[in-house]
């Protein structure tokens, strides 16, 4: 029996005229489910912010980045990837990374900064998208050192919607949204906007891998249980405290990455000389 909706192709396979629709297994589904969960939730912080209801709509945002930021793995874990799931992500990261946490922050403090604030506010969602678009080329580059992919190009999107939003957690913690603080937080939004466009080399931790020493399991849940409960109980704390020390990790990763290329430069003529 036909329906009016074309059938799902997760994979965007041809539609064979003639054939029935067959059945998609759920699993497939939960992935983009949380993807549009996570929309919903970008979106329904812009709306909180313009409702003046600041903290539920950063959290909301918060949130987004933080279910965008699962659906893949959740993907990978029930081998539910498909094309069109990687679609909806691509979307879904543009809202939730970019527009959102642009527009809760104008809609905040970046209004008071007049048409500067709003520049600033648009330099970042721009931003945003260009380093997604870039992200996902760079994943189709077959000549790209497999080393490399433990440091992402520019600081990555969901970490540059958590730290742009650092003036909002100022003004939480009792600094006063005045017309300076607004200029200085457009400041910030642009140099926050040029460090996700940059070729700035950030680790990523994917070569710490799936497993970890058994003597360090106690520890590192201790370390974890420990964020938590500081996140639960000094939220704007935390999140300010985390935002200053990611931009103070940005110089050592630089470090790091410097090391390792001149480590691998290093290697690599000794084993053209071994050749030669």
């Amino acid at each position: 029996m036909e329906t009016p909706f074309p059938p799902f192709e997760p994979q965007g396979e041809p539609r064979r005229i003639g054939t029935k629709i067959r059945d998609i297994p759920l699993r497939l589904l939960l992935p983009n489910l949380i993807t549009v969960l996570a929309i919903c939730a970008g979106l329904s912080g812009i709306r909180l912010a313009f409702e003046n209801r600041f903290e539920i709509a950063v959290i909301m945002v918060l949130f987004a980045a933080f279910l965008d930021g699962i659906d893949g793995r959740v993907a990978r874990m029930l081998k539910a990837s498909s094309k069109f799931g990687a679609q909806m992500d691509s979307l879904a990261d543009i809202v939730n990374f970019g527009a959102a946490p642009a527009l809760v922050l104008y809609a905040f403090l970046l209004d008071r900064a007049g048409a500067i604030g709003w520049i600033a506010a648009l330099l970042f969602a721009i931003a945003c998208g260009l380093r997604l678009a870039r992200f996902n080329v760079q994943l189709e580059d077959p000549e790209r050192a497999v080393w490399k992919g433990d440091y992402f190009t520019g600081v990555p999107a969901p970490a540059g919607a958590a730290i742009v939003m650092l003036p909002i957690y100022l003004g939480f913690l009792g600094v006063e949204a005045s017309p300076l603080f607004a200029y200085v937080a457009s400041a910030y939004t642009v140099v926050i906007a040029l460090l996700l466009v940059s070729s700035l080399p950030v680790y990523s931790g994917k070569s710490a891998g799936t497993r970890i020493r058994g003597d360090i399991v106690m520890p590192l849940i201790l370390v974890v249980v420990f964020y938590v409960l500081l996140l639960s109980s000094y939220t704007w704390q935390t999140m300010a405290a985390s935002a200053v020390a990611y931009l103070l990790f940005l110089p050592f990763s630089i470090k790091l990455y410097a090391n390792r290329l001149q480590r691998e430069n290093r290697e690599a003529d000794v084993a053209k000389t071994e050749v030669g």
